[in-house]
């Protein structure tokens, strides 16, 4: 009876951006032929140190907050979960009240209904900060108005200068669950070798991975390159959520796992790259 032979990495360099479970990762590539680059890219942050969450209900309750801004429906459910280590839900929904609740799109309408809220404005598609802007002129004068802005992830500094261009005071509201490592010599050596060319495959087991790789290239100017040496690498993505945040960074997976596990990615890794290999390789030949 013939034997179907085991998958294998054939000795490449797997990059890796997993940061709680690196090691077992590591193990993981290993196990299937593959030289592990282990670059973590994310640490947890506790939920009670959003300063800035709590800077923003001190305000609500003061009422110095005129309009509320929602940008994502994640970033919206980190902005309560924070507020809900020190506050009451009630007393924060109570809060939301006093001002004008703009959501964008149906994500932070989904979580605002979760705490019983329904948000005054909804911005309509495309989503982008040009509606918003377009949105709340047809609205009212925004001269002189105190807008908390949401964010997670990246500043949409566009949207910033746009407000206070129409006379608004801006305050942002970053929250998050997840930050760069202490520690980002990992990940910037680990972009060096991409962009040698001595990473053939990567994984990516979380979003966040993503935008702290690219965020961690912009800083030191390498965006672009970075994003030119990937589109000749092959992509792994866990799931769907993490595919949609290569496809953001203008890049595309080339595998994902039937089951979003750890152990399934690399082992659909090891035993699907060949099918994009030699052409990924072609892409990276300048």
């Amino acid at each position: 009876m013939e034997q179907t032979s085991r998958p294998s990495f054939d000795g490449l360099t797997v990059a890796s951006f997993e940061s709680r479970r690196s090691r077992e990762m590591a193990e993981l590539i290993q196990r299937y032929g593959g030289k592990a680059l282990l670059a973590p890219a994310m640490r947890e942050i506790p939920l009670s140190e959003n300063s800035a969450a709590f800077e923003f209900m001190r305000r609500l309750q003061a009422g110095q907050v005129d309009i509320v801004i929602l940008l994502t429906g994640v970033g919206t459910r980190t902005l309560l979960q924070a507020l809900a280590t020190t506050y009451a839900g009630t007393d924060v929904a109570e809060a939301l009240k006093r001002a004008i609740l703009v959501a964008r799109g149906p994500k932070p309408v989904a979580a605002l209904k979760e705490i019983g809220l329904q948000p005054s404005l909804t911005i309509p598609e495309p989503n982008t900060w040009k509606e918003i802007l377009s949105t709340l002129r047809q609205f009212g004068a925004l001269q002189g108005k105190r807008i908390a802005l949401q964010e997670y992830g990246v500043t949409n500094v566009e949207l910033i200068a746009g407000l206070r261009a129409l006379g608004a005071e801006v305050f942002a509201v970053p929250v998050y669950r997840w930050a760069l490592p202490e520690d980002v010599g990992p990940l910037s050596a680990a972009i060096q070798e991409i962009q040698a060319g001595r990473a053939e495959i990567a994984l990516f087991t979380n979003a966040v991975q993503i935008r702290h790789l690219f965020q961690v290239a912009a800083s030191a100017g390498q965006e672009e390159a970075l994003r030119q040496s990937l589109r000749g690498v092959v992509l792994g993505s866990i799931g769907p959520v993490c595919s949609e945040a290569l496809r953001e960074a203008g890049l595309a997976p080339d595998l994902e796992p039937e089951h979003p596990k750890m152990g399934h990615l690399v082992a659909a890794a090891a035993g699907g790259y060949k099918k994009h290999f030699e052409s990924k390789r072609l892409k990276a030949k300048p």
